[in-house]
């Protein structure tokens, strides 16, 4: 038998279990099972993203510079030199010649003037005293004023208008310059052309390369066998014998830095004379002179031979009179 107090407490209700795949609200959501299915995949992918900060690279882990660099970078240097350095020079060169061209033109008369007055003041003054000495000056004076004698005068024939003779060519080539001995060459000579020509013919060739090798080399043996000479066919032989040289190895990047270097600093030489030619000549000395107006400097010029033209005038005719 149950007392009324007991009757009138309500009975204590049963406990919620709670539902699957939601997390309770006793407890937080950061429990939730590892493995569970969500909004967990999103947070894992991120955190996957980010390096870890022991992975960052350091100055420690900085891969050290290569071999080639400094090679490379003083390159670059010595050919921004470079280019600076022609710039000026050729600038220069420019200069001489346009001064070159306008002196020429706008003074040559006048020189020709004064070389023309110079030849007949010494005829005038060989014609008055008939002294051998002054005769000779006059004919040196009128030589002065004569005209160049042709191309083909000056080098006797070995050079004419069309360029270098075959026989001048052959000197600049270091082959010999002679005829041949005979019309037949002889019997060493002719076998050892055939012997040649059976074993180096380009129709033998298996490729273009080959074929290109065996036709230089078989042209040499036609000159060879032209002249007769016996002792260059011989060292052909000796050299089809030997074969073709090696391949060389191409060079590494190191030895191709080097040697631009070396070439920059061969090209930097090679300016540095025309450089000095040019200033070194009477244009270029006139120019140093006069650096802020060089076409002042021509009207300057062309004032003073104007003046020495008049003064030679006055001196032939008074010889004259």
């Amino acid at each position: 038998m149950t007392s009324p107090e007991a009757e009138s407490l309500p009975a204590d209700p049963a406990p919620e279990e709670p539902s699957q795949g939601v997390p309770s609200a006793a407890k937080p959501a950061a429990e939730a099972p590892a493995d569970a299915a969500g909004p967990a995949a999103p947070a894992d992918a991120a955190s996957a993203a980010t390096p870890a900060p022991d992975t960052v690279p350091t100055p420690e882990h900085t891969p050290p510079p290569r071999p080639e660099e400094r090679l490379e970078k003083a390159v670059r240097v010595a050919e921004q030199a470079l280019i600076e350095f022609e710039i000026a020079v050729e600038t220069f060169r420019v200069e001489v010649e346009n001064f070159s061209r306008l002196h020429h033109q706008k003074l040559g008369p006048m020189y020709t003037r004064l070389d023309e007055l110079d030849a007949q003041i010494a005829e005038a003054k060989a014609a008055r005293t008939g002294d051998a000495e002054d005769l000779r000056l006059a004919r040196e004076a009128r030589a002065r004023v004569m005209p160049m004698p042709g191309v083909e005068e000056l080098f006797h024939g070995w050079i004419d208008s069309e360029g270098l003779s075959p026989e001048g060519a052959a000197m600049l080539n270091d082959q010999p310059v002679r005829p041949p001995q005979r019309v037949r060459p002889s019997a060493d000579a002719r076998r050892l052309y055939r012997d040649l020509v059976r074993k180096a013919h380009p129709d033998l060739a298996q490729g273009e390369a080959e074929r290109t090798r065996r036709d230089a080399f078989i042209a040499r043996v036609n000159h060879a066998y032209t002249l007769g000479d016996e002792e260059a066919l011989r060292a052909l032989t000796a050299e089809w014998e030997a074969g073709p040289a090696s391949e060389e190895q191409p060079p590494s990047r190191s030895e191709e830095l080097y040697a631009r270097l070396e070439w920059l600093a061969e090209r930097k030489e090679m300016l540095t004379l025309v450089a000095k030619r040019l200033e070194d000549g009477a244009i270029g000395s006139m120019l140093r002179v006069a650096q802020d107006d060089p076409d002042g400097l021509l009207d300057q010029i062309a004032e003073q031979l104007l003046a020495e033209v008049a003064g030679r005038e006055r001196e032939l005719a008074a010889l004259l009179e």
